[in-house]
């Protein structure tokens, strides 16, 4: 099949079938035109005679982000898997957070598979996959991609996503594609050889912004837009989680983002079937969950990190940081009612004013989750809720996260609470990055105030000490905690004024600390003292955390969901 790379600055662009050179041709625009590559075939390109690099837009890597690129056909696979019936609608979504790499001991899109019946056991409806592009070296976290067409090969390449996403399908299980389109990896990115992917006009974390209202943009955003929908239309995912798109500095008429959805709804009509598009965005501003008809940028939902801020403060008492902001014990009431905390007020962590009030969106378009890889990973020991508020105030955040009126997303191995952290971690080819992401993430502990011991997030044992261990959620307390994820889960199916994202739908009330979230008919009534407590439950009991004495009186450090 014939393969075509940009390279507008090019002069000459040759590939490299086999150890031979064989001359592309030139077109308008900056493409270049190859000559036949067959299936199976290791490939490379050269620019005006330099040295070999990977096709940006290569379907597989065989060798790593500094081998040949490999050409794959994914239509010979037969059709991408479909799901059928449809996915559930997201605001009847439970979403689950999963790393390939450390969901098994295998880390791999197949061993994955196995343990495929308990998520659907659960009640999970959607997977949601870190990212699965190529980056550099085995095992880390996927945000530092740069082969952002080619599925991860200690993963399992292609084929193996083909696989583990139709088994998904198999059990009802929707897929979401974690996409990074923010910046790519500094190792093994050589797209940046190829055209002015980059631009030095806006800074990242990550450094120079990606490329996408300067010259040479239009093929750039062509390019990204390309990569998110590959997951879509030839893996047979169900939809995209978008990462940090505030990070997507873009003064074009219309917002990358916006032109990806607008080019997302067209791919639904094509292939029939619904797409969900999730974004991280953390400027606290609806417009990116408005139509597009309205002005909006148009994505279905956004991750609601307020949410999680303010009830890890509750459960934890922890203020460093940015959990500063979230102190004020009203906190949690406004986002349950308004949305966001930080809709314009003053944030002390932040230095200013942030955000903008939600206004009267439908709560159903926040993601809400009370444990996730940033909040877990980005802390210098990689500590679990349960480890720093005990099992039972951690039971509490789960009953106030299915009982909000958000769509709720859990991490792996949260719902039997975990006994094995998960840290940063990464195994990049180049020494002298090592070096800088080990100063890196020292630094960043330091500024966030954390006092654990460090962790070398280069030492391959890292990564091992973050697998699940499957066989303890039949012990103890884990098994307690899987119970109790599984009587939410159960009770907001069963349930639909849980599901109810309508702004007026959830109102939070506190009286020392017995907090009462009140869903309609149904309430969940927490208890955060050590001490038992009166409460009038006002109703028939659900589901409970503890057993109940009497609909008067709440255990210590205990919760009851009662419909009245």
């Amino acid at each position: 099949m014939q393969r075509s790379v940009w390279a507008p600055r090019a002069r000459r662009v040759e590939y490299v079938i086999d150890g031979r050179l064989v001359s592309a041709v030139a077109r308008d625009g900056g493409w270049w035109d190859s000559p036949l590559v067959e299936p199976g075939r290791h490939y490379a390109i050269s620019l005006d005679g330099g040295p070999p690099r990977p096709d940006p837009r290569s379907v597989s890597q065989p060798e790593g982000v500094h081998g040949p690129s490999c050409w794959i056909d994914l239509g010979a696979m037969g059709p991408a898997p479909t799901m059928k019936p449809a996915p559930v609608a997201l605001r009847d979504a439970v979403i689950y957070e999963l790393h390939v790499g450390t969901f098994t001991e295998g880390g791999t899109f197949e061993s994955a598979i196995a343990q495929l019946d308990h998520l659907a056991a659960l009640g999970v409806t959607h997977v949601e996959l870190m990212p699965v592009a190529q980056f550099s070296g085995g095992h880390g976290w996927g945000y530092d991609g740069v082969d952002l067409f080619a599925a991860h090969t200690p993963y399992g390449g292609p084929r193996g996503l083909r696989e583990l996403i139709a088994q998904c399908h198999a059990r009802g299980l929707a897929v979401l594609v974690d996409t990074v389109l923010n910046h790519f990896g500094p190792d093994g990115a050589y797209v940046f050889e190829f055209g002015p992917y980059r631009t030095d006009r806006y800074k990242t974390p990550w450094g120079d912004a990606v490329n996408l209202d300067g010259e040479g943009s239009r093929e750039v955003r062509r390019f990204l837009i390309d990569s998110a929908l590959t997951w879509l239309r030839d893996y047979g995912a169900d939809g995209l989680r978008l990462d940090a798109v505030h990070s997507l500095y873009d003064a074009s008429e219309r917002h990358l983002i916006a032109e990806l959805v607008d080019e997302v709804r067209a791919l639904e009509k094509t292939l029939g079937r619904p797409l969900v598009l999730i974004g991280e965005y953390d400027e606290h501003d609806p417009n990116v969950v408005t139509e597009r008809a309205r002005g909006g940028w148009g994505l279905d939902a956004h991750w609601d990190d307020d949410f999680h801020h303010a009830v890890h403060a509750l459960v934890t008492n922890e203020t460093n940081g940015y959990y500063a902001d979230f102190a004020d014990r009203d906190a949690l009431r406004g986002i349950v009612e308004r949305g966001y905390w930080l809709d314009g007020r003053l944030s002390g962590f932040r230095g200013g004013p942030h955000g903008k009030p939600y206004g009267v969106l439908p709560r159903d378009r926040l993601v809400a989750y009370v444990q996730s890889h940033d909040q877990i990973g980005n802390r210098a020991a990689g500590e679990r809720l349960h480890e720093l508020a005990g099992v039972k105030r951690a039971m509490i955040a789960a009953g106030l996260l299915f009982a909000s009126p958000f769509v709720p997303m859990l991490f792996q191995g949260e719902e039997w609470a975990a006994s094995t952290p998960f840290c940063y971690f990464a195994q990049p080819e180049s020494a002298d990055l090592a070096n800088a992401i080990r100063e890196g993430r020292r630094k960043e502990h330091a500024a966030s105030g954390w006092t654990s011991a460090p962790i070398d997030p280069i030492d391959p044992a890292t990564r091992d000490r973050c697998v699940l261990r499957w066989p303890e959620r039949d012990t103890g307390d884990h098994r307690k905690m899987l119970a109790w994820y599984r009587s939410l889960i159960t009770a907001r199916r069963a349930h639909p004024g849980l599901r109810d994202g309508a702004p007026s739908s959830a109102r939070l009330v506190r009286d020392g600390d017995v907090l009462r979230l009140e869903r309609g008919r149904l309430a969940l009534v927490c208890n955060l003292s050590e001490q038992a407590l009166q409460a009038d439950l006002g109703g028939e009991v659900v589901t409970a955390t503890e057993g109940l004495a009497s609909n008067r009186e709440l255990p210590p450090l205990s919760c009851a969901l009662v419909a009245g």
